[in-house]
């Protein structure tokens, strides 16, 4: 296929680039007049300006004329407890709580998000974290809330407070440990065993972020449903939200049938803003859904993520383990460690209860063998873990007690306990 046979409806290495830095700018007069709206009796005294910080910001209160010194204090502090759950900072120096209105027990929150609240993906866990501080006073029994969005100069402040609070560039703090989760070619199940990966350690209460670099073939967003958006702030990006889990991927950024078509070059200054562009906020791991094979993407997760850890997805038969074996070869000649391999589709257990290993067997043990690396775990083919990939709810959501789920849980328990690959020396950053 030539360059002129393209389709309008493919993304050529161009067009992603503008929809990646695209963002709807207010205009001037419009934000004039939303200032000039409001009450000067009623106006709201902004938290996040380019000093503040936390630990000296105060919410708004109104109306406490019914509390005591004692309570109103104790209100204050329960809204600086409020820990969004998608940036883990606080939500008053965020700036996302614009004010408290509390009388008689009730309490009206009015939220003020860095985007339309309709496509902010994680409303439900913020009102979650507001409720439980306020109700845990004992002071407060109802709350109500009331959404507006930020004004362009709120929003850079906000992508300021986070760049502040967050020193590093790209975000991803030195004991960040990414998960590099590969496979020789695709039909092995990897991005589904990224996603429940990802899954299984934000259960475990860690700050987890997942990377789609699986760029020309992108399945992530599907699989953590249909709901779930990045924001995009000037540069910055602040990833989709879904089960806990912060996420980015091309797939966010383009139609389901609209092919990637990018050279080398540009499929690695995407993955470079992945990287440096998005607001992972110092996540404990950043699970990484490599493609197929071996080629770019490997070469440049090598050079901008050196400290990677491999994960290799296998399939028990013959063929997978040795077109597995050359991912790994791969991953070890550019020298990033390869921790261990994951069999997938292992057997299946039918409704007789007998085992059926449809795909053969072995071929994960032997993998693991010829690497000198541990075989993590054997996950059974289940209808369960392909429909819940299709329909957003991944398997450990939609059915945790399941075989495959437990078999998850299991690899998931042991990649925490091998701790970090040694770091390499001159690990190179991003600027």
């Amino acid at each position: 296929m030539t360059d002129n046979s393209m389709t309008d409806n493919s993304m050529t290495d161009n067009s992603m680039t503008d929809n990646f830095e695209s963002v709807d700018k207010k205009t001037t007069a419009n934000k004039q007049s939303e200032e000039n709206e409001l009450d000067d009796n009623e106006s709201i005294s902004k938290q996040l300006n380019s000093s503040a910080t936390s630990s000296q910001d105060s919410p708004n209160l109104k109306h406490l004329k019914d509390l005591s010194t004692e309570s109103e204090q104790i209100i204050k502090d329960a809204m600086l407890n409020c820990i969004d759950p998608l940036t883990g900072c606080n939500l008053v120096s965020l700036g996302i709580i614009e004010s408290v209105d509390i009388h008689m027990g009730m309490a009206k929150v009015a939220i003020i998000l860095p985007c339309q609240p309709e496509i902010y993906s994680n409303t439900s866990q913020l009102e979650e974290a507001v409720v439980g501080q306020l109700k845990s006073t004992g002071i407060v029994n109802k709350v109500t809330f009331s959404y507006s969005t930020m004004t362009e100069s709120e929003k850079d402040a906000y992508v300021l407070h986070l760049e502040t609070t967050y020193q590093s560039k790209n975000q991803l703090k030195d004991s960040t440990r990414i998960i590099a989760v590969s496979s020789g070619k695709g039909g092995v199940g990897k991005s589904s065993v990224s996603v429940n990966l990802a899954i299984g350690l934000s259960q475990l209460k860690y700050r987890v972020g997942l990377l789609d670099a699986d760029v020309y073939g992108f399945s992530v967003p599907n699989m953590l449903g249909p709901n779930s958006e990045p924001v995009i702030i000037g540069n910055s990006v602040i990833p989709a939200r879904s089960y806990n889990v912060n996420f980015v991927s091309a797939g966010l950024f383009a139609n389901d049938d609209q092919p990637i078509i990018w050279r080398g070059p540009m499929l690695h200054k995407a993955l470079e803003q992945f990287l440096s562009n998005v607001m992972w906020c110092e996540p404990d791991f950043l699970v990484v859904d490599m493609p197929p094979g071996t080629g770019d993407v490997a070469l440049s997760i090598a050079s901008l993520i050196p400290d990677a850890e491999f994960y290799v997805v296998t399939t028990p038969q013959k063929s997978a383990e040795s077109v597995a074996q050359r991912s790994a070869l791969a991953a070890k000649q550019l020298k990033l460690p390869v921790r261990g391999i994951i069999e997938n589709m292992s057997y299946f257990k039918g409704d007789d209860n007998k085992i059926y290993e449809l795909f053969g067997s072995g071929g994960g043990k032997q993998l693991a063998d010829n690497l000198n690396v541990k075989l993590l775990g054997q996950i059974p083919l289940e209808v369960d873990l392909r429909s819940g990939s299709d329909s957003g709810t991944p398997i450990l959501i939609s059915h945790p007690e399941s075989s495959a789920s437990m078999a998850i849980k299991q690899i998931v328990e042991s990649i925490v306990k091998l701790g970090p690959a040694k770091k390499r020396l001159g690990a190179l950053k991003i600027k």
